[in-house]
């Protein structure tokens, strides 16, 4: 159920992203390429091309490889992992996520271009700020797209992606890497995180290993990090896209869902909302077709889901490729202390 051509291997950075390159790799003359960085990307980077071209002025952006080589080297199955998406799955489901017109990584996958649509006016979350309900709602509904058409597909099995876990060996090694994570993050944040939510994270990490292995039925294809920094919202509440698919795999789609909810809503809203959400999900699964599938399941998974976001936020501020700044600090500490507080509503941790 997906492509199965090469990809090609000429991959760019952003330096020798030239005209005459573009013009080969896109089919037709530009003239010029003006670019300019965007986003708060941790491990890739992403540039507004500004084009003149035979067709008139026009935009796109390019995502990149960033850091240095052994930064990359500890993130380069994500690269591929964001490429095989885009040049072989994109059009297997239904989620809204930028068009592509070109994707290439090279053998060593160390470097990687993508050329992608241009989604201006359309603006980025920012998870910091959180997100109101309404905006909730329309990117829990797009989260659908994704799940739904693969939902128990077991032609799954066939891929093979960093963050599918799926044996015990793999439990083991994600458990091992999100504990000293874990560790390192509460020891950089201490301060800030306060006894309650260091704690929550040391528990959160202790049970990395059975979490992962836990929730194994129904799954589907997942995004991993579906968060607000990676959505792109228009003036229509509705209009979500989602970018960044370096954490693509196959697992438990309740965890996409709760990743997106414990993260971006500020907590006391998430506590009045998370019903109205998980109930709007639910319902938007069964209208695109998934059955045998009932809302108590589904918030059971919402509650188990949990997890994702500590192990994403310490693993994510750890490893990160780009450099670490204040903006970036108040991100993982915004993220982890919503998501330390839902653990321990949802009384996640007992149902381990």
């Amino acid at each position: 159920m997906y492509s199965d051509l090469p990809i090609p291997t000429d991959a760019r950075d952003i330096e020798e992203i030239s005209a005459p390159w573009l013009s080969e790799k896109l089919g037709y003359q530009v003239r010029s390429c003006t670019s300019k960085r965007v986003g708060a990307g941790q491990t890739g980077a992403s540039y507004r091309l500004a084009l003149a071209t035979e067709r008139g002025d026009e935009h796109l952006v390019a995502k990149v490889a960033s850091g240095d080589e052994q930064a990359r080297g500890g993130v380069s199955a994500g690269y591929a992992a964001e490429v095989r998406f885009y040049a072989q799955l994109g059009d297997t489901v239904d989620i809204r996520a930028p068009a592509c017109h070109y994707a290439a990584i090279t053998d060593d996958q160390l470097r990687f271009t993508l050329l992608l649509e241009d989604l201006a006016p359309r603006r980025p979350g920012v998870q910091v700020a959180g997100c109101t309900v309404e905006r909730a709602l329309g990117a829990v509904r797009n989260l659908t797209g994704l799940h739904a058409p693969r939902w128990n597909d077991t032609s799954l099995a066939e891929l093979d992606f960093p963050m599918t876990v799926d044996t015990r060996e793999k439990a083991d090694g994600l458990a091992m890497v999100a504990q000293m994570a874990g560790d390192e993050f509460v020891q950089r944040y201490q301060t800030e995180l306060g006894p309650e939510d260091a704690a929550t994270l040391k528990a959160a990490a202790a049970v990395m290993g059975d979490w992962a292995l836990a929730g194994r039925q129904p799954f589907a294809l997942v995004h991993g990090d579906y968060r607000l920094d990676n959505l792109m919202f228009g003036a229509d509440p509705q209009d979500v896209v989602a970018l960044d698919w370096q954490t693509l795999g196959v697992g438990s789609p309740t965890r996409d869902l709760a990743y997106f909810i414990a993260t971006g809503l500020e907590t006391g809203l998430r506590r009045e909302a998370e019903r109205e959400l998980v109930a709007a999900y639910h319902d938007e699964l069964l209208r695109r077709g998934v059955s045998d599938y009932d809302f108590d399941a589904c918030f059971h998974g919402y509650r188990l889901g949990q997890l994702q976001a500590p192990m994403l936020t310490t693993i994510g501020a750890i490893y990160a490729t780009r450099e670490r700044s204040e903006a970036s600090d108040a991100m993982f500490l915004a993220m982890a202390k919503r998501s330390c507080a839902a653990i321990r509503e949802l009384g996640t941790l007992d149902l381990l």
